[in-house]
This record gives structure tokens, C-alpha cells and sequence, in this order.
């Protein structure tokens, strides 16, 4: 039977075939680059589901449940969602040609419970797009949450701990996050438009600018196969079209210099890291989410870098969020 996800490896090459025709000297006008001071008002980037769009999601999960398929083995077609059609296109639009970023509201994940809650996301990302691993080992829909796990440790995911976790973009066109339950506090998500930070750094150093259209260190934490160097060679920006596409990732940028064998960052490279995180921490610049049990968030990975900040849990209150990695095949 043939999969309907991808494995980690097909969905990377895809994610990192960007078109370039050449480097920008000009800012880039588009719905993407937007800044946080742009949303000042939740309403106009809130989006609450209606009760018509989760009955329809509901019946389709009951027709899924149904088909006796194991969920991975699922299709569109198993899952229906009838008269969704056009809300889900709209959905992706945006994520794929728009701001980048949603936050849906109000999906009812206390009374369905992780199961099937579960369920919806994973239907929802075959109605959006291609899920995909999100690691070597083929997890599908990751779990985000603190383990325990040592977060000084430079080979842990920091999702598996409390702590904050710097900006990044993953290897997949956009990537979901469910909230089953909130923190006690902290845990807010920040999402800057890399867009607009590319456009600050070009006004205030164009060579800096410039140096992310050229090859880039990635730590690649443990996951390189025997006889691989630790890390491998990326270029953040690609642009064509109009449109910049970028992939970021500060921490596992900076953490290349940990092995032996790797050549000190330059002054140059150094300057680049330390400008650009500066612009997308900066108020007005950023926007930041705080997840509530029943919210969805979908953020495109070309257009947005999205960070968190520390949390503390509670025994009443343990953040625990579903993570969903997709590919986009489809313009519509």
C-alpha cells in the first residue's frame, strides 16, 4: 500500500526546493511581510471555527473510524469533510500566499479527547496537504511537551523540555501545532514574518543582508548517518518571483562551532546571526500567541520564524500540544 505521508527525507528535498533566480537589492512588498504591531487587534488574526465546520469535521471522523483503516493508512476520501472544500482552500492560501500564519479557535479537544483529537489533526493536515515525518525515525504527529529531559544537553529537542527555544523554520512547507492544554505559565509562541526581517536588515546593512543568500553551517544534533560530518551546508533565502522563501534556524546555526573539526564562525557570519535575531525580537516586530486548549496554529515555514519562551506546568496544568508537519502540492 502506498503511504500517504511523507518520509523525512522526500519531504526535506522538498521543503528545500526553492526556486532563486537572484538576490533582491529592494524591499519585498508582499501580504508576508507584515509586523506584529500590524495585529494589534486580535480579531483581525483570530479566526473562530464555526459549529457547522466542526459538525462537518465530526462526521467525518466518524466515517474514518468506520472504514476499520488505521489512521496513518487514511485519505481524503476516508475523512470527509463535505462543504469544507473552500474553507480549508482558504486556510491554505493564507498559510501558503498570505500572512503565513492562522490561529483557529475552539475546536472542542476536551470532549473528544487526545484520541481523537488526534484524529482531526492528522485528517485536517490531508485535507491542507502532504503530512510528513518529522524526524529520522517517521514520527508523524510529534508531541510537545516537557519530558524531563536535559535542555543543556546540545542533543535534546528543546520541546521535549520547558525551555525557551530561540527562532527557527522546520523542514516542511508549514508546520501545526494543537493545544490539548495549556501551561500554568509562559509557553507564549512567537512568530515573526522573515519577510519583514529581511527587509530591516537590508535597510540597515546590505552585505548582511546578501551573506543569506549564501551557503550557511547546520547542526545536524546526532542525526548524521555513519561517516557523515556533523553538520551540512544550507542556504537560508532563496528568492524568484516576487516571492522570499527563507529557512532559519539559530540554534543548531550556532551550535556548529561545538565540534572539533569545524572552522570558527567569521566576523561576518557572526554579525549576520546577531543582527538578525536582534530585528526579530524586537516590539513591533514579533507577534505573540498564547495557545489556548482548542486552538490551532498553522504557520508557513518559508515565511515565518517562530520561537517560544519558557514555561512552568503545574499538576492541574501540563502544556501538551500535537505537532503536524506538511507538504503543499497545490496552489489552490
Amino acid at each position: 500500500m502506498d503511504t500517504v505521508y511523507r518520509s523525512y527525507a522526500l519531504q526535506t528535498v522538498h521543503y528545500f526546493d526553492r526556486p532563486h533566480t537572484g538576490v533582491p537589492t529592494a524591499p519585498i512588498d508582499s501580504a508576508a511581510a507584515w509586523s506584529g504591531a500590524d495585529f494589534a487587534d486580535p480579531q483581525t488574526w483570530q479566526t473562530r471555527v464555526r459549529p457547522d465546520v466542526i459538525q462537518a469535521i465530526e462526521t467525518g471522523l466518524d466515517v474514518a473510524a468506520n472504514s476499520g483503516k488505521p489512521m496513518s493508512a487514511w485519505t481524503v476520501e476516508d475523512v470527509p469533510f463535505e462543504g469544507l472544500t473552500n474553507v480549508v482552500s482558504s486556510w491554505r492560501r493564507e498559510i501558503a500566499h498570505g500572512r503565513g500564519f492562522l490561529l483557529l479557535r475552539g475546536f472542542p479537544v476536551a470532549r473528544w479527547g487526545e484520541d481523537r483529537s488526534a484524529a482531526f489533526f492528522w485528517a485536517l493536515g490531508l485535507h491542507l496537504g502532504v503530512p510528513g515525518a518529522q524526524n529520522p525515525q517517521g514520527e508523524l504527529l510529534g508531541h510537545v511537551e516537557d519530558t524531563g529531559d536535559d535542555q543543556d544537553d546540545p542533543q535534546v529537542r528543546l520541546y521535549r523540555t520547558s525551555a525557551d527555544i530561540a527562532y527557527h523554520c522546520d523542514a516542511a512547507d508549514a508546520v501545526g501545532l494543537l493545544c490539548l492544554s495549556p501551561s500554568r505559565s509562559g509557553g507564549v509562541s512567537r512568530i515573526a514574518s522573515s519577510v519583514a526581517v529581511w527587509n530591516a536588515l537590508l535597510a540597515r546593512d546590505p552585505a548582511l543582508a546578501a551573506r543569506l543568500f549564501e551557503p550557511v553551517r547546520l547542526d545536524l544534533r546526532n542525526e548524521e548517518r555513519p561517516g557523515m560530518r556533523p553538520w551540512i551546508e544550507v542556504v537560508p533565502c532563496r528568492f524568484a518571483d516576487g516571492s522570499l522563501r527563507t529557512f532559519y534556524h539559530s540554534d543548531y546555526f550556532r551550535s556548529v562551532e561545538r565540534h572539533a573539526a569545524a572552522v570558527p564562525f567569521t566576523e561576518l557570519e557572526r554579525a549576520l546571526f546577531d543582527a538578525y535575531e536582534e530585528i526579530a525580537e524586537s516590539p513591533g516586530i514579533f507577534l505573540d500567541m498564547e495557545l489556548e486548549a482548542g486552538d490551532v496554529q498553522l504557520i508557513s515555514n518559508h515565511t515565518i520564524l517562530h520561537a517560544r519562551t519558557g514555561y512552568e506546568d503545574s499538576e492541574d496544568s501540563k502544556r501538551h500540544l500535537l505537532r503536524l508537519w506538511l507538504s503543499f502540492e497545490t496552489d489552490n
